[in-house]
Parts: structure tokens; sequence; C-alpha cells
């Protein structure tokens, strides 16, 4: 049996349509497993075909809602572990919880700590996800991450539109360090907005450093969730004399009101990856979205051939 036949690509409810372009790439086929409720809600997978000492990837982000893509994900890998698999390998290009990553208060919970503690018990022993939103992450796990940016397909698509006059925009603090990589990468200065949170999912900005008068703005993030932090940012922005705005991010949670925000807010281009499946009441006209198969694919290929997965960045 060839190497590549014992490499089996699973797949749960939260992104399909994912799967099988990441199979596409690969050259194998999607395995056969169904995963339904029974008619009380609990869990039901099928794995229809043999796993016994196969290199097993499931392609699960967890995304909206979370908690039923994480169990899916969990009782998947307990069908697979059961089943003899080699090895099982959660490629979760989303990582539902990860803003939950240390206590701000007495008595919070850590819950991204919790889901790695999960993933572990239920067999799991690697993890492919994208663009943790803290990579401190990886230190949750005790088994091997391999933690893929997004950056570099932004950057890439951003360097195809040959744009002038270009800035690139952090919408606060703590993604400076994205901001600041996809700069370098397209020959760009940086500019800050500084802001502060008076509470969760509410943003206010202070002032902006750097010069975006007169230039086309690219803003770039890990997660649009309710979209505050971005449109508000596009305000700020524009108010400050900016141009066109672009924005950039790599998880479009989109919940609650973001959508609505983004088409009406100041921007000219969203622009998202597939690592989270838009439905279609949320792909609105200024949303673009990019694949991130083939970079899934390439680090599947070289984990299982035992590869470097860093030299994809080289």
């Amino acid at each position: 049996m060839s190497s590549r036949q014992r490499l089996k690509i699973f797949t749960g409810n939260a992104n399909p349509a994912l799967a099988e372009e990441i199979a596409q790439y690969l050259g194998v086929p999607v395995g056969a497993a169904r995963v339904t409720r029974f008619s009380d809600g609990e869990i039901q997978v099928k794995i229809n075909e043999s796993v016994r000492g196969a290199d097993v990837f499931i392609i699960q982000p967890t995304s909206e809602p979370v908690n039923e893509q994480i169990m899916e994900l969990l009782v998947m890998v307990d069908a697979v572990r059961r089943a003899s698999a080699r090895r099982i390998t959660a490629v979760i290009p989303y990582y539902g919880y990860a803003r939950q990553d240390r206590k701000t208060r007495a008595r919070d919970p850590i819950t991204a700590k919790l889901v790695a503690n999960l993933l572990f018990a239920s067999g799991t022993r690697r993890v492919i996800t994208m663009d943790l939103h803290a990579g401190q992450i990886q230190g949750f796990f005790d088994i091997p991450v391999d933690h893929l940016p997004g950056v570099p397909l932004l950057a890439q698509y951003f360097m195809q539109q040959q744009l002038s006059d270009v800035v690139v925009v952090s919408p606060d603090l703590g993604s400076v360090q994205r901001a600041r990589d996809l700069a370098e990468r397209i020959g760009a200065p940086l500019a800050i907005i500084d802001k502060r949170r008076p509470e969760p999912n509410v943003s206010e900005v202070m002032s902006i450093i750097g010069d975006i008068r007169d230039k086309k703005v690219l803003m770039i993030d890990d997660i649009i969730d309710t979209a505050g932090t971005i449109t508000h940012g596009a305000d700020a922005l524009k108010q400050f004399g900016a141009d066109d705005i672009y924005v950039g991010c790599t998880h479009p949670v989109l919940s609650g009101p973001a959508v609505e925000r983004l088409a009406k807010a100041p921007i000219k281009e969203v622009l998202v990856t597939n690592t989270i499946l838009l439905p279609p009441h949320k792909m609105i006209n200024k949303i673009k979205v990019l694949s991130v198969a083939p970079l899934l694919g390439e680090a599947i290929i070289r984990i299982h051939e035992d590869l470097s997965v860093s030299k994809l960045f080289d």
C-alpha cells in the first residue's frame, strides 16, 4: 500500500466544502463517514470504511455553533481511535474559545486550555490550526501543534492588486505583530489605532499612530466577530483623512450585527479566508473569500511524509 493510500481525510459538518477542496488538492477522496443526530440531539458518528493503521486527518473548524462542532470533532476522534487508526490529527482551521486564553478576573475559566485537554483525552495526537488569537495557546497542548499564519495569503492577494500609497493599519495594539508582518511582506509603512475596550465587543478609538492621510489603508486582524473594532476603526481612519480602506482577516466569525455593520462601513473590500464556512446571507458584495485549502493540504502532506512544515513559510 502506498504512503498516500494510508492517508485518510474525514470531515464533520462544520465545513465540508473546505474538506472537499483539501481532498482534491491531496488527490484522495473524503472518507466515508456520517455525522448525524439521534432523536434526542446526541451526536451519532458512523465511519463506513477501515482506518486501521491509517494516518487520519479530521477537518473541523470549531465555529458557530461552536459547542456542537467541538463535540462532533471529539466523537469523530474517539471513533477512529477505537477503530485502530495509527495517528489522528485534528485539522482545526478556526480554533473556537481561543479568546478565553487567560484569567482576567477572579474565577474566570481558561476555556482554550480546557478544549486542548478534551482534544488530547479523546485521542488527538496532533493539531493543525491557523492564526490562533493568542500564540501561547500552542503551549496549552501536550501534543505537537502546527500553527499556520494567514498573513502570507493576504499579502499575496494585496500585492497582486498593485495598490499605490498603501499603509498597513493595526486595529489595536494586540494586532501589531500581525500588521507588521503584512507591512514587511508588501513593503508598506505601519500605523496603529490606539483604542480602549470599556466592555467586551465594545471599542472606542482614542488616536491613530502613523500617517494615513490620503493613503490607501489595509487594516488587518485575525478575527472579525461583531465587526465593531473594524468598523469603528474604519470610521476613525476616514475622519483622519484615509483614502480607500481595505480590510483583511483570517477568520470571518461575523456574529450578531457584523454583516450589517460591514455593509454600512466606509470599507471598499473585506478579504477573508474560508477557515469558516460563510452562509449565503453573510456573503455581501464587499466580501471576498480566499481558500486556505492549498495551504492546509500542503501541511497535511508534509506531516504525513514527516517533512518540515515551517519550510512552507521560508
